[in-house]
């Protein structure tokens, strides 16, 4: 039986972790989607990362198949997907699941907190 903590752990084991200097690097590029997934009323309370998608959690999965009719055309296999949380926690587990459907290149830039700490800008939403 899994729990949390053991999906997180494998989670952790096959996503990597970038550094919001790192994914600074990265802004603004054609080729990154950074991914939001955090809830919306905290997406409202605290902006996000400028050009970020905020799509929750519990909805990654159907806006990200090609199959799906809630298919979000941002999506796109062949893209760096950037994906960050409050913590990371959440922003794992969507790494890993995008992983098992596809996404070969997809990193967890952790919790907002830590880009917000970093100094990265803040696009209010």
């Amino acid at each position: 039986m899994k729990t949390v903590q053991s999906m997180l752990a494998e989670a952790d084991a096959e996503v990597p972790r970038i550094t919001p200097d790192e994914a600074k690097g990265l802004l603004g590029r054609a080729d990154v989607l950074f991914l939001d997934v955090r809830e919306p009323a905290e997406v409202t309370a605290s902006g996000k990362i400028p050009g970020a998608v905020a799509i929750p959690r519990g909805l990654v999965e159907f806006r990200a198949d090609p199959a799906s009719a809630m298919h979000d055309a941002v999506f796109d296999r062949t893209k760096t997907v950037i994906a960050y949380c409050a913590s990371g926690g959440r922003s794992a587990l969507v790494g890993k699941t995008l992983k098992d459907m596809g996404y070969g290149n997809v990193r967890n830039l952790g919790g907002f907190k830590g880009w917000l700490d970093a100094g990265g800008d803040v696009e209010k939403g």
